[in-house]
């Protein structure tokens, strides 16, 4: 019986480098992404001759993969539910019902996708001249394929690209992910919302301690900690936004 493996030109991975069948390396970097259509017409030109510098000062090869996977929010319409369950205000609650109908129909409508993007810097068979070895290969991958890598993340930082080598870990789960499908899901926190720290003030908005600062929260300034407190109208257990009184 034929396994996947057999059908795969890896045949081992050592200290991030992917070592193939035929006798040669590589290694991957995961290049971040820039949203091309929101810049400007002279920062779009910019961005395209940084981008043919770069290829026009490579004398290697490299290769240039996206990887496109459904993206399942299940996680962030739990969420959603969540914060509809501790909504004690009728309208907003009937805000967020809307709100989540309107992502399940966008959903149904159009294919949610998240685009990853790889460069590839490979290491040939026949760089490593007539006696290829495991100690050759590990020389030149020293001397030849981590030079360029690090050729390749200087040209994309002046693009304005981020590039990162991917660890033997996250390369495991790259592979796994590719020859094996499914459905990438999108993981949130569940953190329990909490109506009261929905309070919204609308006059000493320093007075509400930050959940996620903590005692570090900014504090009111001293001239105005003098003043009267302001008088509540509404009680913030029961209704999610507090409305004060004006002066």
């Amino acid at each position: 019986m034929n396994t996947t493996q057999q059908h795969l030109a890896i045949s081992d991975i050592q200290k991030d480098i992917l070592l193939l069948k035929n006798g040669g390396g590589a290694l991957l970097l995961s290049v971040s992404a820039v949203n091309f259509g929101l810049l400007s017409d002279r920062e779009q030109m910019a961005i395209i001759s940084a981008f043919a510098q770069m290829l026009n000062s490579l004398s290697f090869s490299i290769q240039i993969v996206i990887i496109s996977e459904r993206l399942n929010i299940s996680s962030y319409l739990t969420l959603l539910n969540n914060a509809q369950k501790a909504q004690s205000n009728p309208l907003l609650s009937e805000m967020i019902t809307k709100y989540k109908e309107f992502i399940q129909r966008t959903i149904k409508e159009n294919e949610v996708l998240d685009k990853k993007f790889y460069i590839i810097v490979p290491l040939f068979s026949l760089e490593l001249g007539l006696t290829a070895s495991k100690e050759n290969l590990q020389q030149k991958i020293k001397t030849v394929l981590l030079p360029r890598r690090d050729q390749i993340i200087r040209q994309l930082g002046r693009v304005g690209l981020k590039a990162v080598q991917l660890t033997k870990k996250e390369l495991l789960k790259l592979f796994y992910d590719i020859y094996n499908g499914g459905v990438l899901e999108e993981k949130l926190p569940g953190v329990p919302i909490n109506p009261q720290d929905l309070a919204v003030r609308l006059k000493n908005p320093f007075r509400l301690t930050d959940v996620r600062s903590g005692p570090s929260a900014p504090e009111m300034p001293t001239s105005t900690q003098s003043k009267p407190e302001p008088i509540i109208t509404q009680s913030a257990r029961t209704h999610p936004f507090v409305v004060e009184e004006l002066e």
